[in-house]
């Protein structure tokens, strides 16, 4: 089930994404997240393959941060940049994700039944996974340590704009925020408004100018 969360407007205030001690869990949880089971099994397990020299944590870092910023990720640049040029598949995107993106051949684990949220001057989209990391990987790879925090799980609800604020985005006054909980049912994708000054351009090089933030919503894409 697609699960917003609500609309906001301005007037919020934000006390910081990685605040000391805040555990604060957001408003209106709701069922069907995958469990973190697996996730605490995993983290132990590295660990411990750490401790004993099994493994480099350095070069585990190099691996996560490949597939967090540049595999994963230029999946879905590619989907969003074809959007903007081809308005039948954009009609597809918004109409049934999961297919369209399909049809680029990312799919997948974690990526079984997508929606794709498209940001206007009148609205924004921003994801959310309030119990855990509920994350779409076949189009963004490994989520960023910030969306599994805490701190961004409760805040992204209660204090929207004022999240946005602290990734450097400020909206106009008159843009409606609208939050969406990701859950193991559903995995959301936001399709940025493109960028004004890229008339022409093709795919390839649209894609380059899609940030993984601006995929969450995180972030705004700047005229190149």
């Amino acid at each position: 089930m697609h699960k917003t969360v609500g609309n906001f407007g301005a007037g919020t205030a934000y006390g910081g994404r990685v605040a000391a001690g805040d555990t604060g869990q957001a408003a209106g949880q709701v069922a069907g997240h995958g469990d973190n089971t697996m996730a605490l099994r995993v983290e132990a397990l590295e660990s411990l393959l750490v401790e004993k020299g099994y493994v480099d944590p350095a070069a585990l870092d190099t691996i996560i941060t490949t597939y967090e910023r540049d595999v994963g990720p230029r999946n879905g640049a590619h989907v969003v940049a074809l959007s903007w040029v081809d308005p039948e598949y954009r009609q597809r995107l918004l109409t049934d994700a999961t297919a369209a993106i399909a049809e680029l051949g990312y799919g997948g684990r974690q990526g079984e039944h997508m929606v794709a949220l498209e940001n206007t001057p009148d609205e924004h989209h921003l994801v959310v996974c309030t119990l855990c990391s509920c994350y779409p990987w076949p189009v963004l790879g490994l989520p960023p340590t910030w969306y599994k925090s805490a701190p961004y799980r409760s805040r992204a609800v209660l204090d929207p704009r004022g999240v946005l604020a602290d990734f450097g985005v400020t909206l106009p006054e008159g843009t409606r925020i609208t939050v969406h909980d990701s859950t193991a049912e559903v995995r959301y994708l936001v399709v940025p408004m493109r960028p004004p000054g890229t008339d022409g351009w093709d795919v390839e090089a649209l894609a380059a100018l899609v940030t993984r933030d601006s995929m969450i919503g995180t972030g705004v894409l700047a005229a190149p």
